[in-house]
């Protein structure tokens, strides 16, 4: 029996060597790895004894050949293979362990020629063939299973539902590999391909999805650096599907605010955000926004949480607060309170540039929203420079609303958020009456889409709203205009839509 072993991850290569050759296995294996079994003080063949022919090309070549390959792919209870491979004089391989080339750390340099040389070859095609072969030849790619391996071989339980899983392990591993590599030259190259894979690797389980009766996974996009990619969970209970879904609205948000902002988040869209001159102020600002909404939320802060803001926050009931850092002393006091979640996130990385919507047997992939706002003011108001601050803000966080959307500011502080309705009259309806004491005199209005009448800044004007943000387009834009200038509102066209669905 022979086993063949081929690894860039050595993690207990050691126990698996010695393993089977305790069971009687003959070891072949390859460059470090066959230096690595051999220090361990187990005997092995190098694998130019079996192929008749050296590593070439830098170790470019090494396995690809058909004294491995034909020991590996020819079927045990196939008389024209058992004679083709006595004819060559092939000697069967049995078990097959490999892993591959590090190419997701390769990506990590950026150094082109790194990166290409770190991608795998001969490990793909031995793991392909032995798993297609999985009937006869065990294939092994995770040094997590190598124990239970060696187990039911000690045992004889490594029967055909076993082995298929392992197989199902290597094509997904596979399967995985490529995708990172097709992407990276998808993206190099700027090419629009038929076809577009994507690839996960699985971090956890989920107590369960969004509601207890889902079942739920946490995976990782390893292609990408952003700005949950190395968040640190820093104290509190499992995160769930909801915080992370939540969470990420929420970040995503804060980041593009800028420093020194704060979001609150309940059920994926924003209740309040503010930017301050520091994160304590900008709190302040964010839950004075809406005090009841942000019991029980989200909190994104893009900046240092100190012992100030965290004792402010100690006041309310957070299920998260996320932030690029606390203080020692912003912990001591957070960490008080059992149940809440601290999140460290690094707003440093930039935003993922794709979105993905998976529907029942399609998929969307669209660029993210990331157009610039310029402005035109088309009324014969023009807003105060404090005003325009305060447009450019609202717009900002009414982008990441969920249509038909409105959001109110004044003095970089939302005063209220009306997103998720089927109409937009309804939108802005529903901030007065959710603020029924809240005076909006010398506020702004930001709205995600063109009105398509004047009704909005009929009822705008009626709240107070000095000045309004929209990015035009409609039919009856005059109206909307005409009705500004009758009322003293100054409005400006965006030219940018914002739907978020």
């Amino acid at each position: 029996m022979r086993a063949l072993i081929s690894v860039t991850d050595k993690k207990n290569v050691d126990y698996l060597a010695r393993s089977l050759k305790d069971l009687g296995y003959e070891i072949v294996s390859t460059g470090g790895t066959l230096k690595r079994i051999l220090d361990a003080g187990v005997s092995a063949i190098d694998i130019e004894e079996v192929t008749g022919f050296p590593e070439i090309l830098n170790g470019r070549v090494k396995t690809l050949s058909p004294k491995v390959h034909g020991a590996i792919l020819y079927k045990r209870d196939d008389e024209e293979h058992r004679r083709t491979v006595e004819e060559q004089s092939i000697v069967p391989i049995d078990i097959v362990a490999v892993n591959l080339y590090d190419f997701q750390g390769a990506l990590k340099t950026g150094v082109h020629e790194n990166i290409v040389e770190n991608i795998d070859i001969g490990g793909p095609t031995l793991i392909r063939a032995t798993a297609k072969n999985y009937k006869d030849v065990l294939i092994v790619t995770d040094p997590d299973d190598y124990e239970e391996v060696v187990e039911r071989l000690k045992t004889k339980t490594d029967d055909l539902l076993f082995r298929e899983k392992l197989a199902a392990k290597a094509f997904a591993l596979t399967a995985y590999y490529d995708s990172m590599i097709s992407r990276y030259f998808l993206e190099r190259t700027s090419l629009d391909s038929k076809y577009f894979s994507l690839g996960f690797e699985k971090i956890s389980g989920l107590r369960y999805g969004e509601n207890p009766s889902q079942g739920a996974d946490l995976y990782k996009d390893n292609f990408v650096e952003s700005y949950l990619s190395n968040l640190e969970i820093l104290h509190g209970k499992e995160m769930s599907f909801n915080n992370y879904n939540d969470l990420n609205v929420a970040v995503e948000l804060a980041a593009e605010l800028g420093e020194n902002s704060v979001v609150a988040l309940k059920h994926a869209t924003p209740c309040a955000a503010a930017r301050g001159e520091n994160v304590l102020s900008a709190y302040v600002k964010t839950y004075n926004a809406d005090p009841l909404s942000i019991f029980g939320g989200i909190v994104a802060v893009n900046g240092i949480v100190d012992v100030e803001t965290a004792r402010e926050m100690s006041k309310t009931f957070l299920e998260i607060v996320a932030a690029t850092d606390f203080t020692e002393e912003a912990l001591i006091e957070l960490t008080k309170k059992k149940n809440i979640r601290l999140v460290k996130v690094d707003f440093s990385l930039s935003q993922v540039q794709i979105d993905l919507k998976y529907l029942n047997g399609k998929v969307l992939i669209q660029d993210r929203d990331k157009a610039e706002d310029g402005f035109e003011i088309v009324t014969e108001k023009e807003p105060t420079q404090a005003e325009i601050e305060d447009l450019k803000f609202a717009m900002t966080v009414v982008k990441h609303t969920k249509s038909n959307a409105i959001v109110i500011a004044k003095d970089l502080a939302t005063m209220g958020i009306g997103g998720g309705q089927t109409s937009r009259i309804w939108a802005l309806e529903s901030i007065r009456n959710n603020h029924p004491d809240k005076d909006f005199t010398g506020s702004v209005l930001a709205s995600d889409a063109f009105f398509p009448f004047d009704d909005c800044v009929i009822l705008a004007g009626e709240m107070g709203v000095e000045s309004i943000i929209q990015p035009g387009g409609s039919q009856r834009d005059k109206e909307s205009i005409d009705k500004c200038n009758e009322l003293g509102i100054s409005m400006a066209f965006t030219g940018q839509r914002h739907f978020k669905h």
